[in-house]
């Protein structure tokens, strides 16, 4: 009896414990990201590109665990998205400044990545706790942006990407990071006046 009771505290032990693990991958990811800037800086695209494929699968793996096994947590729904932003916001500065993304391509990441961040928090303390559900075009935005950095350094590596896709995508890149953006202030809008109508 003791050792079956010894098992099952184990496992309890266990479970409790990976159900930490995708909040860890987000922090793995977090850390990677001045190593993965610090890489393309000095040019070594080689190694930016290997930690940009890690950081993405972390951000893959992290988000099949959440759902596979409901490991959710208040600070992976904040941090995790935060992590993907500021990963990309790294590699877009570092690709702007050596010259291979337009200043006005970056410039629009962030300035929709800092409009989304302002009005969660706006939200939060106008409002109250706020449960941020990305949407599909801010998914789609989101991987937009991760596929240009990637195939980029994959062309400065691997292979020569043609240029009529990287414009093409650079371009799918605004319009639908513009079109999420707005997405988001309408959503979070609509969800401040139905909160301040109910209160009121």
């Amino acid at each position: 009896m003791f050792t079956v009771s010894c098992k099952v505290i184990k496992l309890t032990d266990t479970h409790l414990a990976l159900r930490y693990l995708p909040n860890l991958l987000t922090i793995i990811r977090l850390l990677l990201i001045i190593p993965i800037s610090y890489s393309l800086l000095i040019e070594r695209y080689h190694l930016a590109l290997l930690l940009f494929i890690v950081a993405a699968a972390s951000d893959g793996l992290d988000g099949f665990l959440a759902r596979k096994f409901g490991w959710h947590s208040r600070f992976g729904a904040m941090v995790d998205p935060l992590a993907d932003k500021l990963m990309l916001m790294a590699a877009y500065i570092m690709l702007t400044i050596l010259g291979h993304f337009p200043l006005w391509l970056t410039a629009t990441v962030i300035v929709r990545d800092l409009v989304i961040v302002s009005g969660a928090v706006s939200y939060h303390f106008l409002v109250g706790q706020y449960e941020f559900k990305p949407s599909r075009i801010g998914k789609l935005s989101t991987f937009l942006q991760i596929m240009l950095a990637l195939l980029t350094i994959m062309h400065l590596t691997l292979l020569t990407i043609p240029t009529y896709i990287s414009v093409a995508l650079i371009f799918s890149v605004a319009v639908v990071t513009v079109m999420s953006g707005l997405d988001y202030v309408w959503v979070w809008s609509q969800k401040y006046r139905q909160e301040t109508k109910r209160k009121s």
